[in-house]
Parts: structure tokens; sequence; C-alpha cells
């Protein structure tokens, strides 16, 4: 069983950052995508960024160039970089992991229970 645990959440100010961290643990060989999503009061979840086996990432516009996705396969450490937040990204946010087992090289995907995020003032 691979586990996904989200930190980095909290009460920030218009126009602040915050780093989003996740980490996944469980006899992992190698972490080959990764994901984060986010789910507001009233509203579907909805997909941020994701980043593919080579770094390829991609975003949702309300995000484009204000968040950036990163992993670090060796750490099982998969980043969401957030920056001039906006009252919109409040939300609770949600780390996705897949890849390699090391045990009969089977395939995991797995997601975090999320961490929140508050944009006020």
């Amino acid at each position: 069983q691979v586990q996904v645990v989200e930190s980095g959440g909290g009460l920030v100010q218009p126009g602040g950052s915050l780093r989003l961290s996740c980490a996944a643990s469980g006899n992992i060989y190698r972490i080959r995508t990764a994901a984060w999503s986010r789910q507001a009061p009233g509203k579907q979840r909805e997909l941020v960024a994701t980043i593919g086996r080579e770094g390829d990432t991609n975003y949702t516009d309300s995000v484009r160039g204000r968040f950036t996705i990163s992993k670090h396969e060796a750490a099982n450490r998969i980043y969401l970089q957030m920056n001039n937040l906006k009252p919109d990204d409040t939300a609770v946010y949600y780390c996705n992991a897949a890849g390699v087992l090391q045990i009969g090289l089977r395939k995991f995907d797995s997601w975090g229970r999320g961490t929140q995020v508050t944009v006020s003032s």
C-alpha cells in the first residue's frame, strides 16, 4: 500500500505564497507521474497541475503562471509552489502519485487526504 500525505497548507493573504509538499511512502520503486487537484466548498474537484515522466507539466488556466508543480523522485516527494494567491484559490488541495512498486514492479496510483489552503485578508 502506498500512502500519500500532503502538508504545507494554511491561511495566507491575497498575493502571498505557499508551498505544498506531498510525501509518498510504501515500497515505492519510482514515482512516474504526479498531480495536484483541489476542491472548493460547493464546487466540483478540479485538476490543477500535472507532471509527467519526463518532467513535462500542465496547468489549468486559472493557475498557469502562478503555480509550479515539481517532483523529487529520489525522495518520493511532490511539490506545488503557489504564488500570487487569490481568494478563488481557497480549497482543499489533494496530491496524487502514480508509479511502480518495488515488489514485482506493480503499478500504484494513490491520492492523499488533502490539505486546506485559505486565501483571505
